[in-house]
């Protein structure tokens, strides 16, 4: 049997085989396998196949369903939806609000969504959230006005800031600092992949003939599915390791024994006050933030803005629709691709550094051609950059944080800040603009390689942090547990980089 060298004492027990006795779980751990845990790369690659199994197909069906429901309403406009509800709406900015009713609720909510969630399963957690944004995009269908459609369209909001800054925090539970990239781009791929499937649903609305209104059955299609698997999921998905009924009491030994690999696990359903506090004083969750900002003000007006935008370049509706399909499917395959390579190389810096600078380029083309060939390319340069650099951030900055408590609080902060960069991005294209959109693409660009800028300089910081702490307190094993009562100024805390 191999063992995973720690570094905790090997013992030897009466067959003669060799355990290791993991000094910071050692307390969890007893409860499960009497005191000892026995490591071998066998098992433990059997355990992260059986999390993949689990866990990625169901999150990212919901993660798909609702990214649809987030950005269905650039299809939705294509549908008539501005006519019907929002009288005509020549300027542009109702439209803008009933977009930004979302992000008020995201910024709003998914502080209190994630350090609330911490006290409750996350299955049931998750599957409530995902239960409860299928009904508000479902009930848009009945909006008859612009409050109507507002008020249902924040309530999406509502229920999706309990969903996804959950997930970072979520996945840090099965998965290790060098597993997580991959997984969380697979995930977070779901993104971009509902742009291109919400491109095809659209084509094939708009294709149906029928007395009800297209963006209303739109809607209806889009959330009705985000119920039932938010129903099915409160079942289905496990809650933590130490908790879930998928494993053996030797799996969950071994689940638990990862979890503390470069930190110390939280016991369930508790909250360190301190780790909070130490969130909203640390410097380095704000320029988390401010990357947050430049990226999701492409994101939102992607999701917006793309149908519009290719439809401006001189096709019909149902072909802008049919369109946006490319630029998402090549986003996703990128973001999986960069990530998988992020992983590799333990490196999440110098990707985002890359992704960022061909997502300004994006920008550039489509401030100076006129070419609708270079100007549809360009849609493919900032589609895969901004679900790239996304996918990135929440692989990177959650284990920068180094502790639950400080996650669970630091994630919303930095996302919460980014969110306002979604407000920013709803209103920027106004319909005067158009088919140029200069104000739009031109801030849009500058954010790019503002975020370019400054995730080179976190990564030189990091490395220099990383280097000063290996001098004066020694190089340590990444995957040994460490005391990470002060988070991730602890000193056996390493960044990743």
């Amino acid at each position: 049997m191999s063992v995973e060298k720690t570094s905790s004492t090997p013992e030897v027990d009466e067959k003669g085989s060799e355990v290791i006795l993991e000094e910071t779980s050692h307390e969890q751990a007893a409860r499960f396998a009497p005191g000892t845990i026995v490591i071998d790369e066998v098992a433990e690659k059997k355990l992260v196949r059986k999390w993949d199994k689990i866990l990625l197909p169901l999150l990212m069906i919901i993660y798909l369903l609702g990214y649809l429901d987030r950005t269905n309403m650039g299809n939705a406009r294509l549908m008539g939806l501005t006519t019907d509800v929002l009288g005509g709406d020549p300027t542009g900015q109702r439209y803008a609000w009933i977009n930004s009713a979302f992000y008020f609720a995201y910024i709003i909510f998914q502080y209190p969504g994630t350090i609330f969630g911490k006290y409750f399963p996350q299955n049931i957690w998750l599957g409530l959230a995902a239960t409860g944004w299928g009904v508000c995009c479902t009930l848009q269908a009945t909006s008859f006005n612009f409050a109507g459609l507002f008020v249902a369209r924040f309530g999406v909001g509502v229920f999706e800031s309990m969903f996804s800054p959950n997930m970072s925090l979520y996945f840090t539970f099965f998965y290790t600092r060098k597993e997580i990239g991959k997984r969380l781009g697979i995930w977070f791929a779901c993104a971009s992949i509902a742009g291109a499937f919400g491109g095809l649903i659209a084509y094939g609305v708009q294709h149906i003939k029928s007395s009800v209104q297209l963006w209303k059955l739109l809607f209806i299609i889009e959330g009705i599915p985000a119920v039932i698997f938010g129903l099915s999921s409160i079942y289905l998905l496990p809650d933590r390791p130490e908790t879930t009924k998928y494993l053996t009491e030797e799996e969950r030994a071994l689940a638990i024994v990862r979890m503390n690999r470069g930190g110390q696990k939280e016991v369930e359903g508790t909250l360190n006050k301190a780790h909070v506090k130490a969130a909203f004083k640390d410097w380095k969750i704000y320029l988390y933030g401010a990357i947050y900002f430049g990226v999701n003000t492409a994101a939102s007006a992607l999701g917006a803005f793309l149908p519009t935008i290719i439809a401006q370049l001189g096709f019909t509706a149902a072909q802008a629709q049919l369109l946006t399909v490319p630029p998402y499917a090549a986003g996703a395959a990128i973001l999986i691709a960069t990530n998988f390579i992020s992983d590799h190389f333990q490196s999440r810096g110098i990707p985002m550094v890359f992704a960022s600078l061909w997502g300004g380029i994006g920008y550039l083309l489509l401030l100076v051609s006129t070419s609708v060939g270079v100007r549809y390319f360009a849609t493919f340069l900032i589609t895969s950059s901004t679900y790239t650099v996304i996918g990135l951030s929440i692989a990177w900055f959650p284990y920068n944080m180094g502790s639950e408590s400080k996650r669970a609080a630091g994630i919303p902060v930095f996302q919460s800040i980014g969110q306002c960069g979604s407000i920013c991005g709803s209103n920027i294209f106004p319909t005067a603009d158009a088919p140029r959109y200069f104000k739009g693409f031109g801030l849009s660009c500058g954010f790019s390689f503002a975020t370019a800028l400054v995730a080179a300089a976190m990564t030189v910081f990091f490395r220099y942090e990383n280097a000063r702490r290996d001098r004066e307190y020694g190089v340590i094993d990444r995957n040994a547990p460490v005391d990470t009562s002060d988070a991730d100024d602890s000193k056996g805390f390493r960044y990743t980089v």
